[in-house]
């Protein structure tokens, strides 16, 4: 059963410290929000376009839209047949396509069909969860916490909680996942249980040249010309229980997939999208946006180039490296240039300046009440002294986290020596991610990293990292770390020694590793785990402060919210939507073009014309040939826009979108799918901080191209039919 939930939502990570809060009351008829489904029933769809009601899109008692919407890893998909056909995005695909290439079957280059089921590929990693049931466990969550608590008690009482839950709900239910999402600062909790469904294969990814057409050139652009979408299939077992991947097993049966309109959508259309964006920093302070501006991007951006460039020189001239890194460098890439449009646009927008004006006035609000100047009065100072802190020690802090970032070998043995405490302790108190119910996923995942390990390229990655913190001040650096960095010599030397004698690379040691107690893992003279065990006790010590930090602002934006709640009340009457936090949301927009600066403007389509136009035959704007030879005799098939005599490619349109809505799909008024969501544009990576009509817009491919190109192009009509898309 499907239960109602309050519309407070807030994602908290240790390693993440990304906070907000949001205003309750009546939500406002505009375009930004990313709203829970709790919350729909409080929205005037019809004003907003929609001629569906509230029922149509959630329902407990029915099959409804949300039952087509699933989670496909980090990403969104859409269920558009009975059978468990799904689409989501070439780049949420990307990573299953790259692990099951090679230099003979080169699935990015050349694209993959299954002609029928029993060529569908596994894909290797990969899950797929369907929204099943939420409820409100606030009540149980905070019943542990006492008074006499220190802030770093608190947050470890609250996440052994939410795991006693989690785990109590799957044994309740069995076969299910649940997590415990924190919805409002400090004081909402809700229990999601989710189908999570593990056989997950790949139907039919289009090859690069249409799925990533423009690559990284045209990464958060517009004019886009991008047919990003693949096809992927959920199976379970026989009985319709989740299963690990069986050539026994059968697609798995959704309650609702979506209708597919090949007719597509039309400016001015209203449509509205579905899925499960991650997270948004919209009413963080003044004093975080300015660590986002003066210290965490500057360094993503400035480390994430160097590691592309990196990768790339190692992919050069040599096909079989350049497909180990692929997926490694896309991640990349897309993270560092959203990182350098959210640096432009704070900078350019000055939007910690702007927020400290709000501050001021709210701060005004408090101090004109004693009662309130004596609860709220230090609030600011408090949330700021806590951003300073993070920002004196963002040297080593940050340069610790990049050291098993930017050098996969080198994450892969922290997890071994973290997997092996970590599971000493009841699976309650353990750190996320290390559970007995999902251990296995995640061993899975670094397992499947071995794949693609590159020596010489992540030998670099780990050089530049030590390199950069060799420049950090003595007294920041933890003693073992101070002797590495000492001197270009002594880098080198740890360098020989861990890539010439290590073992991490083979699957059998990681398990032997794994199954170890941890005074066992002290007589392993593997290189590589010997140093993640030096750094260990410095990573815990950066653990336990985050901890802290978390547990300071969680209090903080607690009271904040309350009394920024009571001064809009009382004055503006404003209402501020909830920040994203990964869990099911809606939005809803229109198709729409947008002005990015005088005398420009951006019109809402692209068409195969303009891809044409654009190839250049060499990567990444290399268009199949194929393209060129339907275009030239005008074989569009039921699939052209009238008004622009072509096949549109992709389209723009104002809903509010976030990471994590990549593969959502586009829904027009009446419930069908018109479009795929891929990106937003280069002005609106600035969503995460602040919504704005004037320049926040969304891209996704257009249904049109997306049948086309699966039909015409590749010959699929096997899909076109399983999907009752009608050609007449």
């Amino acid at each position: 059963m499907k239960m109602i939930v309050p519309a407070y939502y807030l994602l908290r990570s240790a390693w993440a410290l990304v906070f907000g809060f949001l205003v309750g009351g009546a939500v406002a008829a505009a375009d930004e929000g990313m709203f829970p489904v709790s919350e729909i029933g409080r929205l005037d769809l019809r004003a907003r376009g929609l001629e569906l009601s509230a029922e149509d899109i959630f329902n407990a008692d029915r099959p409804c839209l949300i039952d087509a919407i699933c989670r496909v890893n980090g990403c969104t998909g859409a269920f558009v047949s009975p059978e468990g056909l799904l689409i989501t995005n070439h780049h949420c695909a990307y990573g299953a396509i790259q692990t099951l290439s090679n230099p003979e079957h080169d699935y990015l280059a050349n694209g993959f069909l299954a002609c029928h089921r029993g060529e569908e590929l596994p894909a290797p990693g990969y899950t797929v969860r369907i929204t099943e049931s939420f409820e409100d466990v606030s009540a149980k969550v905070l019943s542990v916490v006492t008074p006499n608590m220190n802030f770093a008690e608190r947050t470890r009482a609250i996440q052994r909680q939410q795991r006693a839950l989690e785990q109590e709900a799957e044994t309740r239910y069995p076969g299910r996942r649940a997590e415990v999402a924190e919805m409002f600062v400090g004081e909402r909790y809700v229990l999601f249980v989710y189908v999570n469904v593990k056989d997950v294969r790949l139907v039919f990814a289009p090859p690069s040249s249409i799925g990533n057409f423009g690559g990284d050139i045209d990464n958060w652009e517009w004019p886009r010309h991008t047919g990003d979408f693949s096809f992927m299939r959920a199976y379970v077992a026989p009985d319709g229980s989740p299963a690990e991947y069986s050539t026994e097993n059968v697609p798995f049966r959704p309650k609702r997939y979506l209708p597919v309109n090949p007719r597509g959508t039309q400016e001015n259309d209203v449509v509205m999208l579905l899925g499960y964006p991650g997270r948004t920093a919209r009413h963080n302070t003044a004093s975080f946006l300015s660590y986002e501006e003066k210290v965490r991007l500057p360094f993503i951006v400035e480390s994430y180039a160097w590691q592309i460039a990196n990768l790339q020189r190692a992919g050069a001239g040599d096909r079989a490296v350049e497909l180990k890194l692929a997926s490694r460098i896309k991640s990349l890439a897309n993270t560092e240039k959203r990182s350098r449009g959210q640096l432009q646009g704070l900078q350019r927008l000055r939007f910690a300046e702007r927020r400290a004006a709000e501050e001021r006035d709210l701060q005004a609000f408090i101090d004109a009440d004693p009662q309130r100047r004596e609860k709220y009065g230090r609030l600011f100072d408090e949330i700021g002294a806590v951003y300073a802190e993070m920002s004196q020690r963002a040297p080593v802090e940050l340069g610790l986290r990049q050291l098993i970032a930017a050098s996969p070998m080198m994450g892969l043995a922290h997890f071994l020596v973290e997997a092996v405490h970590e599971r000493q302790k009841p699976t309650v108190e353990r750190e996320r991610g290390f559970g007995d119910n999902v251990f296995a996923q995640t061993r899975e995942r670094f397992v499947l990293s071995q794949k693609d390990f590159h020596p010489p390229s992540d030998r670099e990655a780990l050089a530049y990292t030590l390199q950069g913190l060799s420049r950090v001040p003595g007294d920041l650096l933890p003693r073992r770390l101070r002797e590495i960095v000492a001197s270009a010599e002594s880098i080198h030397q740890l360098l020989d020694d861990v890539y010439q004698s290590s073992e991490i690379h083979r699957v059998e040691f990681v398990d032997q590793t794994i199954a170890l107690k941890p005074e066992q893992l002290k007589e392993i003279r593997d290189p590589f785990v010997r140093l993640a065990l030096d750094l260990y006790p410095d990573l815990l010590e950066m653990r336990e402060r985050d901890k802290e930090r978390e547990g300071r602002l969680n209090r903080a934006y607690g009271d904040l919210f309350a009394v920024k709640r009571e001064f809009y009340t009382q004055t503006s009457g404003r209402i501020l939507v909830p920040d994203a936090n990964g869990t099911l949301r809606l939005t809803i927009g229109r198709v729409e073009g947008y002005r990015p600066a005088d005398a420009i403007y951006k019109a809402p389509f692209t068409t195969v014309r303009g891809l044409l136009a654009k190839s250049t035959g060499h990567e990444p704007f290399a268009a199949p040939s194929r393209v060129a030879e339907l275009y030239a005799a005008r074989d569009f098939g039921t699939y052209q826009k009238d008004d622009l005599q072509d096949v549109p490619v992709a389209m723009l349109y104002s809903t509010d979108t976030t990471g994590g809505n990549s593969g959502s799909p586009v829904i027009n008024a009446r419930g069908e799918l018109v479009g795929v969501n891929f990106d937003r544009t280069f002005e609106a990576t600035i969503n995460d901080f602040a919504w704005d009509h004037g320049y926040s817009r969304s891209i996704g491919v257009d249904i049109r191209f997306v049948l086309w190109i699966t039909e015409k192009v590749y010959g699929a009509a096997h899909l076109i039919e399983e999907m009752g898309v009608n050609r007449d």
